[in-house]
């Protein structure tokens, strides 16, 4: 062992006891709490005869500040343990500007203060001197605290791996040593838990990102496997932590593609000592915002539709609601309904008059708002002017027949008619075609963003401070459009466009940002997740020019041609087992439709294989061996994966491609795909690469 790891170890100790004794004191303290909280109880019993109401108050006001204090330390002692754990994973030291002596800052997950000792033992990776250990090696350095720019030189870098109190090993070096470490991590199996922290490893391009706290919209483009949602997760954790006194988990909504991926990624604010924020898919938000009472399709049936059908008309009506002129369209359509929604007509009540212009002028400027209040405030401001010219006060009979007058005026359609009026006024009523009563998918936010339009909505969220929506390249402008409207708050937009499961309503980055007002965006081309030959493979399925893959080296993905279904079943089952003996905790075997899916399931049921399905009803996400479609992995990361009868009349279309390129990139460490007869000639079939059966 050299001098440096020796100081270092001796290092951990000391801080590892300084947090001993601040749990032990945490413990003293809530051991105190405890007994006055009980004594107070015991005390309210006693005494309850002779208490008046106000003592009772007091004494529960009391125990209840009491209690809120205990959650406090509780909540600290909670990091302290997990500091214990891995207090921090990197040090470099700073040599300020006009200093002699050098400061080692140590980075971890959470701050932490040695009291006793006046000193920060652990500086959180958020703060802004931190900044430092993402952005520079030894040299030159600086940092923006809130005083200002602190700059002097970077005369120390070191990182650590430190795990269940133990030091694994260091690394020291003047080069980028983060890669180092991060090579080793990528290369080691997934864990069994979901998404994961990756504060050890975060890259001086992505730690840009997350302290990007001036955009008040970033748009995250980034490459499969670049992290871009571990990354917006980070850049929430570092704005909680950032505007603290002015921001809460409360404050966040996250918009993810499905329960399951809310569910893979809900480990990372926790381990980062946050809340846990809320969720919501699109078309629960759809639901409300229609009051729950339209029945539609789901975007993920739409997207099974569009692959088991191949139907011509069902993808221009869904291209054709997904473009900008749509939006155009219904913006058009709803000044032309304006002009007609109202017929204004001079009202009388005795000798006071009302003139036309004067209700056609009220009602044009309540426009945008639900009928029965754009009534009531016509209503209210027709009042007000007899109240000023003939100094008079309606009666309650004048009042009423004023409003079935306004009322009268009015043209009223339902919404739904409304809707389908669009069609007709623009020449195409094919377009509109719901099935059974149900709307199709590609209606439900047009039939939104009219209701906002004509009627305004009811936002239940308008508390959010900060929308994340995941998976940007599978919503439409014109839901960019509603969500524009409903939150003005901050947002951080992410996704890929090579990733798009549905290419007649996917969106780029530019459209988006032309739709959200005061939008900057990024790019992460660079991938980590597949080995080199693995994202070669997929690279040669949907070429970019843009990814940069990690050079982590593995095994060649392999294309293993059958001549029966059965053999495929067996040798399927044959990588199970070999997955089960292996050091590796996730498997996905992908199919191209979710029909695919659950008859490859059974399948594999039947021959004795333990996996479990994803569908559109799975709620959480699990390690072992998953069934699925490339539309539930879409977001995932597994340690294997099988992609199902691959064959040439199963892969042929575009949006075929997509989804294998989508089910490909899914794969860590070892990527295996079997066809049916002859594979498809979006594959990159090479020589070794395929075997027949």
């Amino acid at each position: 062992m050299t001098g440096p790891e020796v100081e270092e170890k001796a290092r951990l100790e000391s801080c590892q006891l300084s947090i001993r004794t601040a749990v032990a004191e945490i413990d003293t303290r809530l051991g105190d709490y405890a007994r006055e909280i009980q004594a107070r109880k015991e005390y309210m019993w006693e005494a309850r005869r002779d208490m008046d109401h106000i003592e009772k108050i007091a004494v529960r006001q009391t125990i209840e500040q009491t209690l809120d204090s205990a959650e406090v330390l509780q909540a600290q002692q909670r990091k302290l343990l997990k500091l214990m754990r891995s207090p921090y994973f990197g040090r470099f030291d700073f040599l300020k500007q006009g200093e002699m002596q050098s400061e080692p800052i140590y980075v971890g997950v959470h701050h932490f203060r040695d009291e006793s000792a006046r000193q920060t033992l652990v500086y959180d990776w958020r703060a802004p001197i931190a900044s430092m250990f993402y952005d520079y090696e030894t040299g030159p350095a600086h940092y923006q605290a809130p005083f200002g720019k602190i700059e002097g030189r970077l005369t120390l870098k070191r990182q650590f791996r430190i795990r269940d109190g133990q030091m694994e090993f260091m690394i020291e070096s003047g080069v980028h040593i983060v890669d180092d470490v991060l090579q080793e991590e990528l290369s080691r199996a997934s864990n069994d838990e979901g998404m994961k922290q990756i504060v050890a490893t975060i890259q001086r391009d992505q730690n840009a990102i997350i302290r990007n706290d001036d955009a008040h919209t970033l748009i995250i483009q980034g490459v499969a496997g670049s992290g871009k949602t571990s990354i917006a997760l980070h850049r929430i954790a570092y704005l909680l932590y950032r505007f603290k006194d002015t921001l809460s988990s409360d404050d966040i909504l996250i918009i993810s593609p499905n329960r399951v991926f809310a569910d893979y990624i809900g480990n990372v604010l926790p381990e980062l000592g946050e809340e846990q924020v809320s969720e919501i898919g699109m078309e629960d938000l759809a639901a409300e915002l229609l009051d729950h009472q339209y029945r539609f399709q789901t975007f993920f049936e739409q997207t099974a539709a569009l692959l088991e059908k191949n139907d011509e008309a069902l993808k221009t009506r869904i291209a054709a609601k997904a473009s900008l002129a749509f939006l155009r369209q219904i913006d058009a359509y709803v000044e032309h309904l304006e002009k007609g929604s109202f017929e204004a007509v001079e009202w009388r009540t005795g000798r006071k008059i009302v003139p036309d212009w004067f209700f056609a002028e009220a009602w044009h400027k309540h426009r945008g708002v639900a009928l029965t209040e754009r009534i009531a405030r016509v209503v209210k401001a027709t009042e007000s002017q007899i109240g000023i010219h003939y100094h008079y006060d309606l009666r309650t009979d004048e009042r009423q027949s004023l409003r079935e007058a306004i009322r009268g005026m009015t043209r009223t359609v339902t919404l739904r008619q409304t809707y389908q009026g669009l069609f007709e006024w623009i020449g195409e009523p094919e377009l509109f075609k719901p099935a059974g009563g149900k709307l199709e998918y590609a209606d439900v936010f047009p039939l939104i963003y009219l209701k906002m339009r004509l009627h305004g909505i009811a936002n239940p969220r308008s508390a959010v401070k900060h929308l994340l929506i995941d998976e940007m390249q599978d919503y439409a402008p014109v839901q960019y459009a509603v969500l524009g409207k409903l939150f003005s708050c901050r947002k951080t937009v992410l996704g890929d466009v090579s990733q798009s499961v549905n290419p007649y309503s996917s969106s780029t980055a530019e459209q988006i940002r032309q739709s959200l007002q005061s939008a900057s965006s990024v790019k992460l081309t660079r991938s980590y997740r597949s080995t080199w030959e693995i994202m070669q493979f997929a690279l040669a399925i949907a070429p970019n020019p843009e990814l940069e893959a990690m050079k982590r080296y593995g095994e060649q993905p392999r294309v293993v041609q059958c001549k029966r279904l059965v053999q495929m079943i067996e040798l399927i089952g044959e990588e199970i087992n070999d997955f089960r003996g292996s050091d590796c905790h996730s498997l996905a075997i992908i199919g191209k439709t979710q029909k695919q899916a659950a008859r490859l399931h059974k399948s594999l049921v039947d021959t004795g294989a333990e996996a479990r399905l994803l569908d559109a009803d799975s709620v959480g996400f699990s390690s072992g061996v998953i069934v699925c479609t490339a539309h539930m992995a879409k977001g995932l990361e597994f340690d294997r994966v099988i992609v199902a009868d691959v064959s040439a009349n199963n892969y042929h279309t575009e949006m075929e491609r997509n989804l294998l390129y989508v089910a490909c990139t899914r794969a860590m460490h070892r990527l295996t795909l079997f066809s049916v007869g002859e594979p498809s000639s979006v594959l990159p079939l090479q020589v070794g690469q395929v075997g027949s059966l």
